[in-house]
């Protein structure tokens, strides 16, 4: 077995586990997928039936980012769980809305789930592409969705481009790019500066998922780090499904290049850039953004990801790391605060919403639901506090669909990898050790 098969088989192994606990849940636990990837409820029923709570979750439940969808449904689960998939006197019922990790498909999903399924709010979502193409269709029916991935600058653009339609996007669980990767900029540069790092020449490659993240990604990085007098040599963009980089990776490296960047939301196609960089001798520093997005990276990486840069949260609190262990316990795979620990917040996020909403209104529907999340969540007059991942998500006219970004709010450190384990190196007041270029 070569690496890059070794590298989807343990994916899809890691998959058929969750799946398999999933199954073993007890009363709310999430039925299979439609293998054409649409949305399946707990009920067939499509009518908004008494006291129940169609809630639509939006996850790559299957194809190239089927890690993350899982990880998605263990933490929603386990969040559900804890209120005994009630809310007041309204049982939850939840539709798994599978994006497959496909703008036109996901929107379709999406369509579906609201007029055959019911759902009257919408959580989560991983792709800034989907997050642009379903929040078309969250507008168009006026279905609150709360807390979705999708980082993009698109996404904002199109929420201010008629706040009053597109404001039923009601707010984001990850801020555009250029707000996290200056963290990456600032790490750099202060290793230049202190000597810790001595490229020959200042020289940029931007490799990234050919999508609406990818492409925010690179261009907010390759900006800033112009600004600091970096050049770009080469940008690149591939397909979530690439797993083959040898013939690129051997060109940065006939060309010295000093500074390579890249991210996918795809573990296969990502972790085999990884090895097949180790493999044909890159010495670059190395920027993966996004690597440790999966719980089992270092499984898929080994000693690959060893010096490599990424920008992850950790567990905030003592909570988060009990999260984590029962995650892991329940499951059988490594909670990422990235995506199990975020949707874990994101679903509780949630389900403070509706209990406001439902003790202000006296009901629960996207009618009520939308308009305590306008008044309170898109203002500021609330926030959610004591997640696992982050102190406080607070939203504010200023930030919107944005979170607060900074201490004590949103914020991602940059770690280094050692052996599976990511060293925080920047910012300094919590840096765990300095920033090491490679021997």
């Amino acid at each position: 077995m070569d690496d890059r098969t070794r590298s989807l088989w343990t994916v899809n192994v890691v998959a058929l586990l969750l799946v398999a606990g999933l199954a073993l849940t007890g009363c709310g636990s999430a039925p299979a997928l439609a293998p054409a990837g649409g949305a399946l409820a707990g009920s067939a029923a499509s009518a908004q039936a008494p006291g129940i709570l169609r809630v639509g979750i939006l996850g790559p439940f299957s194809g190239p980012s089927a890690s993350t969808g899982l990880e998605f449904r263990g933490a929603v689960t386990m969040a559900f769980d804890a209120v005994d998939w009630k809310i007041g006197d309204y049982r939850i019922e939840p539709v798994w809305i599978d994006s497959r990790s496909d703008p036109e498909l996901a929107a379709k999903a999406y369509e579906q789930a609201v007029v055959q399924n019911g759902i009257q709010v919408g959580i989560l979502n991983w792709h800034s592409s989907v997050a642009v193409a379903c929040m078309e269709v969250a507008a168009k029916y006026e279905i609150p969705h709360i807390f979705a991935y999708g980082a993009t600058e698109v996404v904002n653009e199109v929420f201010w481009s008629d706040p009053e339609k597109y404001g039923y996007w009601m707010n984001k669980g990850w801020p555009v790019p250029s707000k996290l990767t200056i963290g990456y900029v600032q790490a750099v540069e202060d290793a230049v500066a202190r000597g810790a790092w001595t490229p020959e020449e200042k020289t940029l490659a931007i490799l990234g998922e050919n999508t609406d993240w990818g492409r925010s990604f690179g261009q907010a990085l390759k900006e800033q780090l112009e600004a600091k007098g970096w050049t770009t040599i080469a940008e690149e963009y591939f397909n979530l499904d690439e797993v083959e980089f040898y013939a690129l990776l051997n060109e940065l490296k006939a060309k010295d290049v000093a500074l390579v960047a890249a991210t996918s939301t795809s573990m296969p196609s990502f972790t085999a850039l990884i090895k097949q960089a180790q493999e044909v001798g890159l010495e670059s520093m190395f920027i993966a953004d996004g690597l440790g997005w999966a719980g089992d990276w270092y499984k898929m990486t080994g000693a690959a990801s060893n010096y490599v840069l990424d920008q992850i949260p950790g567990w905030a609190t003592a909570e988060g790391e009990a999260f984590a262990r029962a995650f892991e316990a329940r499951w059988g795979a490594t909670a990422s605060p990235s995506a199990a620990g975020l949707a874990y917040d994101g679903a509780n996020l949630f389900l403070q919403v509706a209990e406001q909403a439902l003790a202000q209104y006296g009901e629960l529907s996207s009618e009520t639901i939308y308009l305590w999340a306008r008044e309170n969540l898109q203002t500021g007059d609330w926030s959610y506090k004591g997640g696992v991942v982050m102190n406080e998500y607070k939203y504010t006219a200023d930030t919107l669909p944005d979170p607060v970004v900074g201490e004590g709010y949103y914020l991602f450190p940059v770690r280094q990898y050692f052996d599976g384990v990511g060293k925080i190196v920047y910012p300094p007041e919590w840096a765990e050790a300095n920033l090491q270029a490679r021997p």
